[in-house]
């Protein structure tokens, strides 16, 4: 088949291959502990659910606003600005069949070739991926081990220039589970601000899963708002990853291209689901502070486990459900580390290296599964790592 030369420029989410693999293994009676998907492993909460199906009996079933039902953007706005203690207009905002529209949009109105895009390296893999097809430059903002995963904002500085179109940042961070701290997304507002014209895509769908400290935007600091698209979703915070639905907050003058290629691809996000999303933005939000306190059990489970693992170094994650250990010392690549620990050790891991150049020499494990399975699964781990 001739198929445009362009599509040799996707990448892809290995996590899904990964998947697709363990599944096939456990097809054979293999046991396999999955730590490679970025799921969280709760039920959607009961007043969501029942929000949806009332909204079906109340005939959202036909289709609506391709940038979404206005009550539910508004719902959107008043969240958003509470939480972030901004005025959001809700005509800013846009709702998508999950949040990589929201990516891949952006990337489309303002990515051509001869502009260049900053992005987190290691980074969630789509990233790269939608930069390259849309035919501009990708360049790397590499997060190391030994800086415990922030940037080198003196290294930042010197990525930014007048041929920049966006710079993508994602805090918590996917994953690497690192914060930006207050004073670093003060330094990237002024290095923006002062070297370029670029837009900020932050991304920002692990909000809710923060360990210390609070959330911060970079779209609160001076002279920013305005430069700056947000990024979000319930997939993460309310265990809505099959409902698939992502929402952008744009500058002004974005909105009308993001909702044209809105009509021209996924012609609106769907009714019900969009009714849902009010009542888990304005309802109870019990659930997101339990799920919060589990992970912040199972992170330290995890974390103290792979340190007693020999070879293994591992960084405290600040946010997310993801560890991103360095595996180096084991004498495995990234890719090897990952094979042996499904096909010997039973345990699904994904490579480091799925995620950037920066990520060889790492792995990535998911905590979003029970403390006894995390525990077994160190332990087939430590076993692996000690018959090497």
């Amino acid at each position: 088949m001739n198929v445009a030369e362009r599509m040799s420029l996707l990448g892809t989410e290995s996590a899904f291959e990964v998947l697709a693999r363990a599944k096939a293994l456990e097809g054979q009676g293999k046991d396999i502990v999955h730590l490679e998907i970025g799921e969280p492993d709760f039920e959607t909460p009961q007043h969501i659910k029942d929000a949806a199906v009332k909204a079906l009996s109340d005939g959202y079933t036909h289709y609506v606003p391709t940038a979404g039902i206005p009550e539910v953007r508004q719902a959107v706005a008043r969240n958003v600005g509470e939480r972030r203690g901004m005025d959001i207009d809700w005509q800013r905002v846009i709702i998508t069949p999950g949040a990589k529209p929201i990516m891949f949009f952006t990337l489309l109105a303002l990515a051509e070739p001869g502009a260049e895009v900053i992005y987190p390296d290691p980074g969630f893999p789509i990233y790269e991926s939608m930069v390259n097809f849309c035919g501009a430059k990708a360049v790397p903002m590499p997060l190391r081990g030994e800086s415990n995963y922030h940037p080198d904002l003196d290294e930042f500085a010197t990525l930014v220039n007048k041929n920049t179109r966006l710079v993508i940042l994602n805090s918590p961070h996917n994953p690497c589970g690192s914060v930006l701290s207050p004073e670093e997304i003060e330094r990237i507002a002024a290095i923006v601000r002062e070297q370029s014209d670029a837009y900020i895509l932050t991304d920002e769908v692990y909000k809710d899963l923060l360990y210390t400290g609070e959330h911060v935007s970079i779209a609160t600091m001076p002279g920013m708002a305005d430069r700056t698209i947000i990024l979000d979703g319930l997939s993460k915070s309310y265990a809505m990853t099959g409902w698939r639905l992502g929402y952008g907050v744009f500058p002004e003058p974005l909105v009308e291209h993001i909702t044209k290629l809105a009509v021209n691809s996924v012609s609106c996000a769907n009714a019900f689901s969009q009714m849902a999303m009010v009542a888990a933005l304005e309802g109870p939000q019990d659930s997101v502070s339990a799920m919060r306190e589990e992970f912040l059990k199972r992170r330290d489970v995890v974390v103290e486990g792979l340190r007693s693992i020999p070879g293994v170094t591992c960084p405290m994650p600040e946010g997310a459900f993801y560890v991103f250990p360095s595996i180096k010392d084991t004498g495995l690549t990234s890719i090897e580390f990952e094979s042996k620990a499904l096909q010997e050790a039973g345990v699904a891991v994904l490579s480091g290296s799925a995620f950037g150049g920066y990520g060889d020499g790492y792995v990535r494990l998911s905590y979003a599964n029970s403390v006894e399975n995390i525990q077994k699964a160190i332990e087939r781990l430590r076993s692996m790592v000690a018959g090497l």
